[in-house]
């Protein structure tokens, strides 16, 4: 009986410091509301020039992951648009970043063909999805000034909405503090 419990007990105790273990070097996850998040590089496709999510700062800025195939990606893109238009000259940006495997120039083509004016970024490396965590696409970030989480949304939505746009009008009021 008494061999039992050494086993039992040994077992419990590797347990908890494995647990502890991944407690400790187990990364941030950075991907949580009221949070900065992570950095990413990925390439513009207007210039062709590698950009990072540092450049936006100062900047509300909207990011989301989407990809030319899918198709509640094509749905929510012109309420992007529209939203775009009405609040860029106040500070708002979108990053846009695809994440299909293919050509740029398909990607472009894309952009081209649904009139977007917003910045149209490029990851084929799957980076981004790594960083960010995310389940599919799309899936989009609101970040405010400093580069903080505010809203995550995981599937298509209508970013042109009066609560979206109401929102994104109190982040610009707001100062960066960094």
């Amino acid at each position: 009986m008494s061999t039992q419990w050494t086993v039992i007990g040994v077992v419990v105790a590797g347990l908890a410091l494995g647990a502890a273990a991944l407690t400790w070097v187990a990364p941030d996850s950075g991907v949580e509301i009221n949070r900065p998040t992570p950095n990413f590089r990925a390439i513009d496709l207007a210039t062709r020039d590698s950009v990072s999510l540092e450049d936006y700062r100062g900047s509300v800025t909207l990011v989301n992951i989407w990809a030319t195939w899918c198709l509640p990606c094509r749905d929510e893109m012109p309420s992007m648009q529209t939203l775009y238009d009405s609040l860029a000259t106040r500070g708002f940006k979108i990053a846009a970043i695809s994440i299909d495997e293919g050509s740029p120039e398909d990607v472009t083509a894309f952009a081209e063909k649904f009139g977007l004016t917003f910045d149209i970024l490029h990851d084929r490396s799957g980076q981004v999805e790594r960083l960010y965590q995310t389940t599919g696409v799309p899936e989009s970030f609101l970040l405010d000034r400093d580069g903080v989480i505010v809203k995550r949304i995981i599937s298509a939505h209508d970013w042109n909405s009066e609560a979206n746009r109401s929102l994104i009008r109190r982040l610009l009021d707001q100062p960066g503090g960094s």
